[in-house]
């Protein structure tokens, strides 16, 4: 990389929480100039050549020029790698720190399959042992590697995947992946991913600490791309008390990584998109999408491995 690549790094004085309506625009006005180069910051750390990086360079710098009254520092790369990244991070932090005292967020935004629960058993292994006595051949690796590729085809259906209860799509799915079309087959499917059975919860100590960013006065929402059956799901789980509202793709009409449900979350949660951070295990639905809505956003199992992590970093004790 060279000296393809000026790191412009925002440095504010801590200042005490905003008195006035200006005040409040300008520490909003730098809010929102710092989440745009956490997001620049992470594509640059995630994607490769010297024309995406020169460009994140001068969206950087356009950045940094706009953002009123703040100070810069040019930091210059001269050994080929990005440097000051953790700063710029750990700035960000410490400034949202200075606006709302220790706890950083007024609302958590968290991601359903993959991050809050995932199957109890792998979904390959589920068709292959309910579809059986329906004549399903196919071995576990060759329904899995059918299922990758109809789930990755556009679905023809609708520009939404899940409408309603999805359960054309997921018919298209089960026929794809396992040859099978027999009805009562996909019914038996279909039902048993509304079972407690089928899901276990990524983390067994999520509940408690819910409890605690709750009672912390953080709101707490699902944002999941799923269809008309996660609320159901949530009860049999026993855990849709722990969540304030539930944005769900196919009651908002949105998947991520569009906006609109980020959007439509804060709404329910009644916060700023800034005042929000969202945690989920897809670089592009969860972390890309939900910083073009204007909020945070961690991904799960990298930056964060457990929900008493995400609390910690929010500023709550667990």
């Amino acid at each position: 990389m060279g000296n393809a690549l000026k790191i412009l790094l925002l440095l504010y004085n801590p200042e005490k929480k905003p008195k006035t309506t200006e005040q409040s625009i300008n520490h909003r006005e730098k809010l929102m100039a710092l989440l745009r180069i956490r997001k620049a910051t992470t594509t640059l750390l995630y994607s490769g050549g010297t024309d995406r990086i020169a460009r994140t360079g001068a969206l950087l710098s356009r950045w940094i020029s706009s953002a009123s009254s703040s100070s810069a520092v040019v930091a210059e790369d001269e050994s080929g790698g990005i440097y000051g990244l953790g700063s710029v991070l750990k700035e960000y932090e410490d400034y949202r720190r200075s606006l709302y005292g220790e706890i950083t967020h007024k609302a958590l935004l968290v991601d359903a399959v993959g991050t809050l629960l995932v199957p109890a058993q792998p979904t390959a292994q589920i068709y292959k042992n309910i579809g059986e006595k329906y004549g399903v051949e196919y071995s576990e690796a060759e329904i899995l590697t059918r299922y990758r590729r109809a789930y990755q085809k556009p679905w023809g259906g609708s520009h939404l995947r899940y409408v309603n209860d999805a359960r054309p799509f997921w018919q298209y799915i089960v026929t794809e992946s396992t040859g099978c079309s027999d009805s009562q087959y996909f019914e038996e499917l279909y039902s048993y991913f509304t079972t407690e059975q089928a899901w276990m919860l990524c983390d067994p100590d999520a509940g408690k600490v819910f409890k605690a960013i709750k009672e912390a006065g953080v709101k707490v929402a699902i944002v999941s791309n799923f269809d008309t059956r996660l609320r159901p799901l949530l009860r049999a789980l026993r855990c849709d008390d722990w969540f304030d509202a539930v944005a769900v793709s196919a009651e908002v009409e949105a998947e991520k990584p569009n906006p609109t449900i980020f959007l439509k979350a804060c709404e329910l949660l009644e916060v700023n998109p800034e005042d929000a951070v969202h945690v989920g295990d897809d670089r592009r639905n969860d972390l890309w999408g939900a910083r073009d809505a204007g909020c945070d956003a961690w991904l799960w199992g990298s930056e964060v491995t457990s929900f008493k992590q995400v609390a910690q970093r929010i500023g709550v004790k667990v």
